[in-house]
C-alpha cells in the first residue's frame, strides 16, 4: 500500500486529486499542514509519494511550490487537474439566515467573494484548509458556524450543503504535481512532457535564444514561469513545461540547449504523461 502526502485533510482537494490520479489504487494518506512539511516527508522517504498543488486558473502559480521542489531536489513524476467546485456547509438543519460566521482558507474565500458579499452580516474567518475548516465545524456541532469546502468534505465530516457551487467564476481548475524522492529516481520511456529548470546569463537576447531553440524542434511550451533567485537580486531561474510527439526531438533539444553558451545551468525537474482537464 502506497503512503501518499498531501496538504490538507481527508476531503480537501488535494485528497480529491490522489482520488483522480491513483483510482483503482489503495493508498494510506499522509496529512500535512503546510507545503513544506509535504516536501519534507517526501525528501526523506518518509511517504512513497507527494502530491502538491502547483497553480489554479483563477489564482495563478503557487511560487514557493517550485522553490520546494528545487530546495529538496523532488522529482515531478506526474500530474493531474481538478476541478474546483466551493459550497457552503454546516451542521445540519441550518439555512442561510443561521448562520454567523464563515470559515475557510483564505483562497477559497477570494474565490467566492461574490457570494460572500451578497452576506455582509456575516463574520469571516480565514482557516488553513477548506476541509480542515469542515472538520473544525463537525467537530464543534455548533450551530451558527459554516464552512466553504468540496463536496467530499461535506460527506467526509458529514455536513449539509446550503449552497452549491459558490465560486464566482465556474471554470476553475488546480493542476497537482505527482512528486517523489530524486534518489529514487528511475529511467521512463512513456512520457510526452517535461518540466524544465534553468538559469541564463545576464545578457541581452538569452532567453528568446533559448526559446527559440526549443520551438525550432517542434516542442510546444505550455508555460513559462520565472522565479527570483534570492541570493542575486534582479536575476531568475525559469521553469518551463513543454510537450512533445518525438522523445528524439526532446533529447536533441536537451543536448543542443548544453551547448548554448548563454545557459548558465539545466536542470530536469521531471518527465511524465501529459495530465488531461476533464
Amino acid at each position: 500500500m502506497k503512503k501518499i502526502a498531501i496538504q490538507g485533510v481527508k476531503g480537501c482537494f488535494h485528497h480529491a486529486a490522489v482520488s483522480r490520479y491513483f483510482e483503482g489504487c489503495h493508498y494510506q494518506l499522509m496529512e500535512c499542514s503546510s507545503f513544506r512539511e509535504l516536501a519534507c516527508s517526501v525528501a526523506k522517504s518518509n511517504v512513497d509519494i507527494g502530491v502538491m498543488a502547483i497553480e489554479n486558473t483563477i489564482a495563478g502559480t503557487i511560487l514557493t511550490n517550485y522553490s520546494l521542489l528545487s530546495e529538496y531536489n523532488l522529482r515531478i513524476v506526474g500530474e493531474t487537474y481538478i476541478p474546483v467546485q466551493h459550497h457552503l456547509m454546516a451542521f445540519p438543519g441550518q439555512k442561510i439566515e443561521e448562520i454567523q460566521e464563515i470559515y475557510s482558507h483564505p483562497m477559497a474565500l477570494l474565490q467566492c467573494e461574490l457570494f460572500i458579499g451578497a452576506y455582509p452580516n456575516i463574520k469571516i474567518s480565514e482557516y488553513y484548509d477548506t476541509a480542515a475548516a469542515a472538520k473544525y465545524i463537525s467537530i464543534r456541532k455548533k450551530k451558527g458556524l459554516a464552512a466553504i469546502a468540496s463536496e467530499n468534505a461535506a460527506k467526509e465530516y458529514e455536513l449539509e450543503i446550503i449552497y452549491r457551487s459558490i465560486q464566482t467564476i465556474s471554470s476553475n481548475f488546480t493542476r497537482f504535481f505527482i512528486i517523489k524522492n530524486f534518489s529514487k529516481k528511475k529511467k521512463e520511456n512513456d512520457f510526452n512532457k517535461a518540466s524544465l529548470k534553468f538559469k541564463i546569463l545576464h545578457t541581452t537576447g538569452s532567453l528568446s535564444q533559448i526559446l527559440s531553440l526549443i520551438s525550432s524542434l517542434g516542442i510546444n511550451m505550455t508555460k513559462i514561469q520565472s522565479i527570483p533567485i534570492i541570493e542575486r537580486p534582479w536575476e531568475y531561474s525559469f521553469y518551463v513545461d513543454i510537450v512533445f510527439k518525438s522523445i528524439k526531438n526532446y533529447e536533441r533539444m536537451k543536448e543542443h540547449l548544453q551547448k548554448i553558451s548563454c545557459l548558465h545551468q539545466l536542470s530536469i525537474m521531471g518527465e511524465y504523461k501529459n495530465g488531461r482537464i476533464n
